[in-house]
């Protein structure tokens, strides 16, 4: 993907006549082999309906806005597999927001299931793309509750969000940051759910554009070298193959394609190896022309062939023909070991199957009309259910939930069966206890253990495909906190967080009426006001906690005699003062920071003026790191990396928290910075790498600890650099020493 430059946009009014005309003929050739009688004009009028409606508005490129609901539009069509509807959806999508146009125009104009579709994404992007001070995380919420409702309406959003990052170039600084987080943390997991793999990949790389600008660069300069010999190499795998394929009268396509740059950045970093040896760099593809009765059996045949010519590694086989994803994904994966010892994934499929792993939810409605197998029918339907489910249930803590869908986004999946032979689908690592929740909340509620393949095992036993489950439950058992620490799927979660409170409301009412009779005893009224004092003085988050706490004898309520009343008011006791030494006292005035080392540097923020400031410790940054401040309800500014593990979870959910923050350069203070080197275990190692860091470039070392284990060592280094050129040039002279495997800077130090 080649980075786009922005030019500066400088059209006529004919010229651009021109270019939207352009583009709508575009639209209309995608949409030919879906046209119905009428549909043409319905689309035009659509069409003519949004240009008129923007037609004083431009994107902050320059050009006219109109070019962007065209652009959705186009994409909802080809590269997600849409139809008519949908395409004038797209092109009506920010109309009720931002113009006059309303949604009783749209459904007048084009019926209520359009107007329909076009209210839930008006809805959508009021929430997601305003930037108000409530927690963006109840907005995502909100969206995916629309998913429950018309998944078109998800769909549209998802093109819309796939062009606005296309097209993140003349957007500010703090904007893309905000907006690609946002991407790879909740629209790049829909995609990938939704079975859109090409959208979910192209979205989470456009996201690394903005986010890891850097890494980004690299890793698609290091791709551009090495395409002739990649090309050579696809090449020479793919001769004998296609040979045989053509001998044995297949229709097919074979090709290879490069995984993502931020497919090959996750190796890099899990794998803790350098790009030449990322051995996987690109997958072969094979799609055959095959009916649907006979897929599976060319599938299996092709499978062969490869497997005359390749030794296949069994345990990275995937078939998921017998079983396929419950999105409706379709294949054969198989990795070979290939000429000059390098492995090779090789992806098998039907074009039937090729059109659903492109295209998709969208093309499982496609197929709906009659081609696709029962099977996948019900798993479809199946799998929407649990998705509706997930999001029906009315989860007070919104992070929880939204952490909770995304490890059900993107699990991997195993199949299990009741012992009448049901099928259940479930998330790996799932356990007996999910399984119990799977069936009922009631069956969970009671669940005391369970019987897989008729053994006996206990409620945190984790299942593996193919396992059969009976579940054992008593009316004597009830939910436990615990039981939080070994479910993984959103519905068990949700349901044991409602028992919980439940039992946990029944045991606050004791307290309540114990605090009652005190408060009666004490001639006090139990009012709003008074509680509230209570709640605050004992430091609780709710009366419910307050009440709890009492009845478990946490608290035992002997400060309220220091308590005073003002009329009926309860006044709390005031602490007494804290002395503090005249002279820190002033100095905590004069430059109200914490007295830390760490955070005395400075760094400028929009109004350029030096602001305290800590650095937070899951990523430690150091000057010339990318970075951004995000202010904490506790802790004033801290400074994150921008690829800090947390950093997308912080955008997407607080974007209205993010400070702008670049370095000063001040070399007056040194940084706390952490280094894994591996390498050979050989005599005078430890020696050769202190010598580089004190001797040869004079830095300081706070820790060091190295374990050597059968000719390996891995060392842990803590060094205090400057900033990262220093670090750069450090980590750049270890790797140069003999016996230097690997030299990596840690996420945490």
């Amino acid at each position: 993907m080649e980075t786009v430059v922005v030019q500066q946009y400088n059209l006529d009014e004919e010229q651009e006549k021109k270019l939207i005309v352009r583009h709508y003929r575009a639209l209309l050739r995608a949409l030919k082999p879906r046209l119905k009688k009428g549909d043409r004009e319905l689309v035009r009028t659509a069409f003519e309906m949004a240009a008129d409606a923007h037609r004083d508005m431009r994107r902050k490129s320059g050009e006219p806005y109109i070019l962007h609901p065209l652009a959705v539009a186009q994409i909802c069509v080809e590269e997600i597999g849409l139809g008519v509807r949908s395409a004038i959806c797209a092109l009506l999508h920010d109309t009720v927001e931002d113009t006059e146009v309303t949604l009783e125009d749209i459904s007048r104009e084009f019926g209520t299931e359009i107007a329909h579709i076009v209210d839930g994404l008006t809805k959508i992007s009021t929430v997601i793309d305003s930037s108000t001070s409530t927690a963006q995380a109840e907005n995502f919420k909100k969206i995916l509750l629309t998913l429950a409702d018309d998944p078109r309406v998800i769909l549209i959003k998802l093109a819309d969000r796939l062009h606005n990052m296309r097209t993140l170039d003349s957007m500010s600084r703090e904007k893309q940051l905000k907006i690609a987080s946002e991407t790879v943390f909740i629209y790049a997991p829909l995609a990938h759910r939704l079975g859109l793999y090409n959208i979910k990949s192209e979205m989470e790389d456009l996201s690394m554009k903005y986010t890891e600008q850097q890494t980004y660069k690299d890793i698609a300069r290091k791709l551009k070298e090495t395409k002739r010999e990649r090309t050579r190499y696809i090449n020479e795998f793919i001769k004998p193959i296609k040979e045989v394929l053509q001998e044995e009268g297949f229709n097919f396509e074979i090709y290879g394609r490069p995984k993502s740059i931020h497919s090959i950045h996750n190796k890099i970093k899990t794998k803790g190896v350098a790009f030449e040896e990322v051995y996987d760099l690109f997958a072969i593809r094979i799609i055959l022309d095959s009916p649907i009765d006979k897929e599976k059996a060319d599938c299996w045949k092709v499978y062969s062939i490869i497997t005359d010519f390749y030794h296949p590694s069994p345990e990275r086989t995937r078939d998921w023909l017998s079983n396929p994803k419950s999105n409706g994904y379709e294949a054969l994966h198989v990795t070979v070991m290939g000429p000059q010892g390098k492995w090779v994934e090789v992806q098998i499929r039907s074009k039937r199957m090729n059109d659903y792993a492109e295209k998709g939810v969208a093309a499982h409605w496609r197929y709906k009309e009659g081609s696709g197998t029962p099977q996948q029918e019900s798993k479809f339907d199946q799998w929407f259910m649990q998705i509706r489910e997930i999001l029906s249930n009315p989860d007070s803590n919104t992070l929880d939930f939204l952490a909770d869908f995304k490890s059900n986004l993107f699990t991997e999946e195993i199949y299990v069966y009741t012992p009448k032979g049901d099928l259940k689908i479930l998330p790996v690592n799932s356990t007996a206890l999910d399984f119990a929740y799977s069936i009922h909340s009631a069956v969970g509620n009671k669940c005391i253990g369970a019987k897989v393949n008729y053994k006996l095992v206990p409620l945190s036993h984790k299942l593996r495909s193919g396992d059969q489950v009976e579940i054992i439950t008593s009316n004597k058992q009830k939910p436990s906190e615990d039981w939080l620490n070994f479910v993984l799927t959103a519905k068990a979660k949700s349901k044991i967080k409602d028992a919980l409170k439940e039992e946990k409301r029944k045991i606050a009412m004791d307290g309540k009426a114990a605090l009652e009779r005190k408060l009666d005893h004490m001639k006090i009224n139990p009012s709003q006001h008074n509680i509230n004092e209570l709640v605050q003085f004992y430091k609780q988050s709710s009366p419910l906690d307050l009440y709890y706490q009492i009845a478990v004898k946490n608290i035992d309520l002997k400060e309220l005699k220091e308590f005073s009343l003002l009329g009926d008011k309860l006044e709390p006791p005031k602490p007494a003062p804290v002395k503090q030494p005249d002279h820190l006292a002033e100095e905590a005035v004069r430059h109200q920071i914490p007295s830390k080392k760490d955070a005395e540097l400075i760094i400028f923020g929009e109004s350029s003026d030096r602001i305290a400031y800590k650095l937070a410790n899951c990523c430690r940054p150091i000057p010339g790191d990318d970075v951004f401040g995000f202010i904490t309800a506790s802790e004033g500014l801290k400074i994150h990396r921008t690829n800090c593990p947390n950093a997308a979870q912080l955008l997407a959910n607080y974007g209205h928290r993010v400070v702008k923050t670049k370095w000063v350069k001040n070399r007056e203070i040194s940084f706390l910075t952490g280094l894994r080197i591996i390498g050979m275990d050989d005599v005078g190692v430890i020696h050769k790498i202190t010598n580089v860091i004190s001797g040869e470039l004079k830095v300081n070392i706070s820790a060091l600890s190295i374990e050597s284990k059968e000719g390996l060592f891995e060392g842990l280094i803590k060094v205090y650099v400057h900033d990262k050129e220093e670090l750069d040039e450090l980590v750049e002279r270890l790797r140069k020493l003999d016996g230097i495997q690997s030299v990596q800077r840690l996420e945490e130090s």
